[in-house]
């Protein structure tokens, strides 16, 4: 059998913190080795333990999830880290992709956990599909008004790309063509 993927889930509501868990428990390749409610017990743990992979809430107690993937980047440097929260903020969002995150939101983990898990591993940028288009709308929204809506979609869609290399669900449809 081949060497498991330690993961660590850090989420604050004990209810969807024990569904992650479990879904995460019935991929063969994947371990949970942790889980907590608390971002300072995340960083402290994080460093304890090493894990290959984080699922991280923003909305936790004592220190917000972007502020625990910013410590966590100096104290576990390998770690890879996928945000799970349904904050849909920009400006959140960005400041968690800014952190060499993937991003998934909460009612859409059901059908991006997984396809999320599998890019982050591998050192690709995940966004939910539907938070790729809330992004792209925000980004295009200063576009230049002479460029027709489809050519400003398209270039929103690779500002997304170049600024943050994201590989989204959204993007692999539209580039599949």
């Amino acid at each position: 059998m081949a060497e498991q993927i330690g993961v660590f889930v850090v989420e604050d509501h004990g209810q969807f913190r024990q569904y992650i868990s479990k879904a995460l428990r019935n991929i063969a390749e994947l371990q949970v080795v942790a889980d907590v409610a608390d971002g300072m017990e995340a960083v402290q743990k994080a460093r304890e333990l090493q894990p290959e992979l984080i699922l991280l809430d923003i909305g936790l107690p004592t220190l917000n999830g972007i502020e625990v993937a910013r410590r966590i980047r100096e104290v576990s440097p390998t770690t890879k880290i996928l945000f799970v929260s349904e904050n849909r903020s920009v400006e959140i969002v960005e400041a968690a992709l800014s952190t060499g995150a993937g991003y998934v939101v909460k009612s859409d983990v059901g059908r991006d956990l997984l396809p999320g898990v599998k890019a982050v591993l591998a050192g690709k940028r995940f966004v939910s599909a539907s938070l790729a288009s809330h992004l792209l709308v925000a980004t295009t929204v200063g576009a230049t008004q002479s460029l027709s809506w489809m050519l400003t979609l398209i270039s929103g869609i690779r500002l997304l790309v170049a600024t943050y290399g994201i590989y989204s669900v959204c993007y692999t449809a539209i580039s599949l063509g």
